[in-house]
């Protein structure tokens, strides 16, 4: 298979717009799921969503949904392993991960991170802008991920391991830096004042 895969992440709680699907919320009149869909379809060779509960309220997107394969609610990293398993069946060498809630990502996020990752044998690369006081930050829910490591990473998570960065780090995993335009390009929508500002970005930007 050529080209990583693509996996939405799609798991999280919502608690800050009071529960629910953010990927469901509209904006621009359709589903944030729906931008992000546009985004990273055309850089990836074929796409899963990965959300918990029942799939079928997803069923308008025509994607297969990834359930997390570990207990309880344990973070995006249980994301990711639903989606290098799933990687795995499809012969897959690696997936790419983008969040549902974050519709304004680069349309050159897969080729940076593949850019960064080249010459490494096992390459696990997250998104990161620039910050004048931390001098980046990282984006953990976008990232390259390599099918290679699933075990190691149920494995972790299994220990009860739920910070990205500390099992990134531990595999010498590597940042690509993407500038910040006129919009951040990782913005997300966490409140319902996000989604306000996300529909003035999106006027802006069109």
């Amino acid at each position: 298979m050529s080209g990583p895969l693509g996996v939405i992440l799609a798991g999280g709680l919502a608690t800050r717009m009071g529960g629910g699907d953010k990927g469901l919320l509209t904006l621009g009149g359709r589903p944030l799921l729906s931008h992000v869909i546009d985004r990273l379809a055309p850089q990836v060779s074929g796409l899963a969503l990965n959300a918990n509960g029942e799939a079928a309220r997803f069923d308008e997107f025509g994607l297969p949904v990834l359930a997390d394969s570990i207990s309880g609610y344990a973070g995006p990293l249980a994301g990711v392993l639903a989606g290098l398993d799933w990687a795995a069946t499809q012969g897959a060498d690696s997936i790419v991960t983008a969040a549902a809630d974050t519709p304004f990502f680069p349309a050159d996020l897969v080729a940076r991170l593949q850019a960064t990752g080249q010459g490494i044998e096992t390459a696990l690369v997250l998104a990161a802008t620039p910050d004048a006081k931390r001098g980046q930050v990282r984006h953990p829910t976008f990232g390259l991920w390599p099918v290679s490591l699933r075990d190691d990473l149920r494995a972790a998570l299994n220990d009860g391991l739920r910070k990205v960065v500390l099992w990134t780090e531990r595999h010498k995993g590597r940042e690509a830096v993407f500038p910040i335009g006129d919009v951040d390009p990782f913005f997300n929508v966490n409140t319902p004042e996000d989604l306000a500002k996300a529909e003035q970005m999106r006027k802006g930007a069109s």
